[in-house]
């Protein structure tokens, strides 16, 4: 199975980044059998801000062609949402809306997981509602979602891990959804 895995950030020292990595890790010590995990930095992607001109005149960039195939190419998709005014970063939203020209359903019906963390105590969960509940018109299969509240707090940096056994059992069984079957 090939997985692709991203934090739905630009920044360099995102929380997302660091739970991805750990999903990365799990995935890695055998959560799921026969993976191969590509994982990938919004800022790659990098584009002018979609409009509708800009279409017109130029066409779809080649880097919103690349996101959209790195999905295809994909078995399964692992996000972790970085949550900016109660949404969706700007650096993604525009990556998306640029690949959304392409083809409306961007992730193809891929099995994914959604995830987001934040430092206060909802965990991103606005974005992550959001995430979820469009997924359906944007051909996210969700087989599962989590927000993982006040990060400092559940987080170990040190281990790259998420303390609080509660909720790494969650993170766990969450991430273990994307396991084939059959």
């Amino acid at each position: 199975m090939k997985l692709l895995a991203f934090a739905a950030t630009n920044s360099r020292e995102s929380l997302n980044k660091k739970l991805i990595a750990y999903a990365g890790k799990l995935i890695n010590d055998g959560l799921i059998d026969d993976v191969t995990i590509e994982t990938i930095d919004l800022n790659d992607f990098e584009m002018p801000i979609y409009s509708i001109d800009r279409q017109n005149e130029s066409g779809v960039p080649q880097l919103a062609q690349d996101f959209f195939a790195k999905i295809g190419d994909a078995d399964a998709v692992l996000i972790s949402f970085a949550e900016h005014n109660g949404s969706y970063t700007a650096a993604y939203k525009n990556i998306f809306d640029w690949a959304s020209r392409i083809d409306m359903r961007v992730y193809q019906d891929k099995p994914t997981v959604m995830l987001s963390t934040s430092p206060g105590g909802g965990g991103g969960g606005n974005v992550l509602q959001g995430a979820v509940a469009s997924g359906v018109f944007f051909g996210n299969d969700v087989r599962a979602n989590l927000a993982i509240p006040s990060f400092f707090e559940n987080f170990d940096a040190d281990s790259g891990s998420i303390s609080n056994p509660e909720l790494d059992a969650e993170f766990r069984a969450a991430i273990a959804t994307l396991a084939p079957t059959g």
